[in-house]
Order: C-alpha cells, then structure tokens, then sequence
C-alpha cells in the first residue's frame, strides 16, 4: 500500500495543488465534504504524454471509469497506529465487494509523513471512487424538505430496492458481512432522466463480519462500545445499544437500519428521531420500545402497505426480524404493486 511519489503529496497543500495516487496524478478541483479526520475532494486526472494510460488501466469494471477524468478522492489524516489499521482494514474489506450499488474503491495510497512540529499525524491515506455530484439521500431529503416535495411510492421503493440488492451482496458472501452504517448520508443517489434515481450504498469503514457470539458481559459491552463509535445513533438496531450477555449477532442489525433508512426516504428522518421531535425524551428508549410514530398531515400519503414493510424490519428481538432475502421478496411484490 504505498506511493511511488509518496514525497511529492508533501509539496501541496491538502486543499488545492496536486496528489499523486501510485503513480497517477490527480488535479484537486474542490471540496465536496468532510468529517473527522477525513476530507473528501473531487479530483481530475492529469494525463500527460508519458502516461501509461492513466488509472482507468487499473479499473476492472469499465462502467467505474469516468468519462472525463474526474473522481471522488477521501483523503484521510492518520494520527496513531489505530486509526492506520482501521483505515488499512476499510480497504481490505472495500475490496472484497464488487455489485453495481455498493460504491467501488478504485484505487489507495497510505503515505508515512513527517510535516511541521504541530502537525500531529503520522500518515495520510488517499482513497480514490467514482464520483456521484447529486449528493447523498440526506442531501437530496434536505434539498426536498426544503421545495416541500417528496419522493413518489414508485421511487421510495426503486431506492430502497437497489440498497437492498447493495446489502443482499454483502450479506450473502461466504463470511457474510454487515455494513453497520447504514443511513440516508452513506447513500449516494444520481438522479436519472426516465428512470428511478441510482442508489449506491458507501462508505465501509465500519463493516465487519457479521456475526459475532457473544457469551460474557465484557464482551457485550465491549460491542456496545464499539457500536457506540461506528453505528450511528438514530439508525442502531436495539441489540446494539443494550447486549445481552449471551447472544448471537448477524447481519439483521442492518436490516434495522434499512428500515430506518426506508422511513427516512419517506419522510426525511429517522422514525426515532420524528418519534423523539414529536414527544420528546430518550433515543435509546424509544429504539429499545421500537416506538414508531407515523406523519399525520404528510404529502403524499403514502400507502399503509409500506408502513407495515417498516414495521416488519424494526423489530427488537433480531430472531424474528426478517432476513435480507425475505426483504428482497417482499420489496419486489410491493414494486409490482406500486410502481407505475
């Protein structure tokens, strides 16, 4: 995992200049976000006549190559040695997925470092993706919010039927993983003319194997920490906030937040964050009680059978929650029923 140009990344300022990836350079355009320690830029390739072709080489699927030259590149600022195997393991398992809905790793780099005295991190890692500029599902629910405008039945459930089709992949591996973060902001959407709008599920620094045994109480809690760091809160599956000290965890705890997610591309939140806005009070309450309240005066009205399909994921005890086929199953014959 290193850079044949590593020095030169040291010469240009994190936001503007050039990156070198391996042995392609990459033009910094502009910022398009940032959170923590990580900062995500779009990016053009700088091809000269020395190349050998530039990164789309590298790219095995060719409809990940951009048609212009431009990508979505995650610059990473590593501070410690656990902070670098986490990122070297959200490589590792971003490679090990390949489905048209969950966003492709095309290429990485993790660099040592050394700056000025008061820079404070070792190395830097540079992670390279397609780039998907209609933003993320909240992105599109706050711009919509905003226009008082909704998703359509047809198109809630095109949506929830491609992460759907994202998780099924990652599910059903030989070691079954779980993504762990599902939610509206780790959802990429392009909008598409005559078509439902594309959904790609992103951003596996959190996804682990599935399933774990837990037989101790420090090793329910020591989930419930991790889960505390990596799930976020509005979209934790109860399991999660409160482990027993015997259970079995698998991948159901993403099928929480798909549901979740579901009720969010309905009505732009999470339904433990409408139910905690409406009446107020605990978030981990009101997730472990499954306590769902539904929109009243919401435009469109959306149809029972979908609030029903929410209801049926967000279950607390994960035994009888359904399993991702089962989800799969059920969405198609609602699509067959809704769709126009």
């Amino acid at each position: 995992m290193g850079c044949s140009f590593s020095g030169l990344n040291a010469l240009y300022d994190s936001a503007s200049g050039d990156v070198w990836i391996n042995e392609h350079r990459f033009k910094i355009i502009r910022q398009l976000g940032e959170g923590g320690f990580a900062y995500v830029f779009l990016v053009k390739e700088v091809i000269n006549d020395t190349s050998d072709g530039g990164v789309s080489n590298k790219i095995k699927d060719p409809s990940h190559i951009s048609d212009d030259g431009t990508y979505a590149m995650k610059k990473v600022l590593i501070q410690n040695n656990e902070q670098l195997e986490f990122v070297k393991e959200e490589i590792r398992i971003s490679s090990l997925f390949n489905h048209p809905n969950l966003l492709p790793l095309l290429d990485h780099a993790i660099i040592p470092v050394k700056g000025a005295p008061q820079q404070n991190w070792t190395h830097e890692a540079y992670l390279l993706f397609p780039v998907h500029l209609d933003g993320t599902l909240l992105d599109n629910a706050k711009t919509m919010k905003a226009k008082k405008e909704s998703f359509s039945t047809s198109d809630v459930l095109q949506i929830f039927r491609q992460l759907c089709a994202g998780l099924k992949h990652m599910h059903n591996l030989e070691t079954p993983y779980a993504h762990n973060d599902v939610k509206p902001g780790n959802v990429l959407l392009t909008h598409r003319k005559g078509q439902p709008p594309l959904a790609i599920l992103m951003d596996f620094g959190s996804a682990r194997p599935a399933r774990k045994q837990i037989r101790s109480r420090p090793e329910a809690l020591q989930l419930q920490e991790w889960a505390s760091e990596h799930v976020s809160a509005p979209y934790r599956a109860p399991e999660l906030w409160d482990c027993p000290s015997h259970a079995d965890i698998d991948e159901r705890t993403d099928v929480w937040s798909l549901g979740c997610t579901l009720y969010a591309i309905m009505y732009g939140v999470s339904p433990f964050e409408y139910a905690l806005g409406e009446s107020g009070g605990s978030l981990q309450l009101a997730v472990m009680n499954a306590q769902i309240k539904w929109p009243t005066n919401a435009k469109p009205s959306y149809p029972e059978a979908l609030h029903q399909f929410v209801s049926w994921m967000l279950q607390p005890q994960p035994t009888v929650r359904p399993c991702i086929d089962d989800i799969v199953i059920h969405v198609d014959k609602l699509i067959q029923k809704f769709s126009v």
